[in-house]
């Protein structure tokens, strides 16, 4: 019987030290972490609405360059986006893209005004 529990021990000790294991990592997931996920998900979903041909023709109409909003909205911080996506869940649903191409026109004029960007030549950032 012992000689039986004696090979039993070496042929588990064996098994486990030939079995490879997979490291195993446990981390915790930050605020910011999903926070960061969250408005990447929602610029998409922004860029995405650019991608509209109405959208850009109205850009057009304004005089704004559908390039230039998108890297303007690659610019934006996280309250912007989150701001912008709020407004856009208020509008109907397939409804009124000249509601979020003025707003754009608007949040721009202000970032302009600012002298947080430069998209219109129109407008001078106050000192």
């Amino acid at each position: 019987m012992d000689m039986l529990k004696r090979l039993f021990a070496i042929l588990l000790s064996l098994s486990l030290t030939l079995i490879p294991l997979g490291a195993v990592q446990a981390a915790m997931v930050g605020n910011s972490q999903l926070l960061n996920e969250q408005t990447d998900s929602l610029r998409l979903e922004l860029t995405q609405a650019l991608e509209q041909e109405q959208v850009r023709q109205q850009l057009t109409q304004l005089g704004v360059d559908a390039e230039t909003v998108k890297l303007r909205l690659a610019q934006m911080t996280e309250q912007e986006i989150a701001t912008l996506h709020e407004r856009l869940g208020e509008m109907p649903a397939g409804g009124d893209a000249l509601g979020v191409i003025l707003f754009l026109f608007v949040l721009f004029v202000v970032t302009d005004a600012i002298g947080a960007t430069d998209i219109f030549p129109f407008v001078h950032p106050v000192r």
